[in-house]
């Protein structure tokens, strides 16, 4: 059983890996094109937040590739420092995602309150869970040990799960605003979505590598019981 978790496990870093390399080179292609109306990723996500009447949230750079996020603390969108000063469909795509938060959070969207409650606890558990269970296996198979290990990493998995509608809200939320506010034509769309795509499925990537660590925990868990 543990050969065949452990085998999971490697398909689905393998297909991780896929996943990301798929990201970069759609985000690398997209950002190769310009939005018709020459807006940057900064003028985009400015543009939507007045129109929402978020005037008293900030829009920042920040650096690095891909870093972009956005803050419910500080009430601040960040957006990476090429797709904040970027003409490109990704860039807006980018930009009208991480909006996308700012509006879940000034409407009050259940599952992102629900994501910033488990925050706290899935990093806990996603820095302590694997250490606790390697050192219940360390002390002759220590199960109490192993079980709190898997349970801590349990709730980082969780907080991946929660995270899903989350990302795949904001970006539907995106698209939908890319359009009626006519920041990009039908062919600048097709762009933006796919950027979007990529971005939500390493997300369901991360979920996965998670579950088939989990399921690996167990099976040397339940292989150690039955020895």
């Amino acid at each position: 059983m543990t050969s065949v978790t452990f085998l999971l496990m490697i398909v689905v870093f393998i297909a991780t890996l896929g996943i990301q390399f798929w990201l970069q080179r759609t985000y690398a292609r997209y950002s190769r094109v310009a939005n018709a109306r020459g807006l940057t990723g900064a003028q985009v996500a400015r543009t939507i937040l007045d129109a929402h009447g978020l005037h008293g949230v900030r829009v920042e750079p920040v650096p690095g590739a891909l870093t972009d996020h956005y803050d419910p603390m500080q009430k601040v969108v960040r957006l990476s420092e090429p797709n904040y000063a970027s003409p490109s469909s990704a860039a807006l795509a980018v930009a009208a995602h991480e909006v996308g938060h700012a509006i879940q959070d000034a409407k009050g969207y259940a599952w992102l309150r629900v994501r910033a409650q488990l925050l706290p606890v899935a990093n806990i558990g996603s820095m302590f869970g694997p250490w606790i269970f390697l050192l219940g296996m360390l002390m002759s198979f220590n199960e109490t040990l192993m079980s709190v290990g898997i349970w801590l990493f349990g709730a980082a998995a969780l907080f991946q799960l929660v995270t899903l509608p989350v990302e795949f809200d904001a970006s539907n939320r995106a698209l939908a605003i890319l359009q009626r506010m006519n920041f990009l034509d039908n062919r600048e769309m097709g762009g933006a979505r796919a950027v979007l795509t990529a971005a939500a499925l390493t997300y369901v990537a991360a979920l996965a590598n998670s579950l088939a660590t989990i399921l690996h925990y167990v099976a040397i868990m339940q292989s150690a019981r039955e020895e």
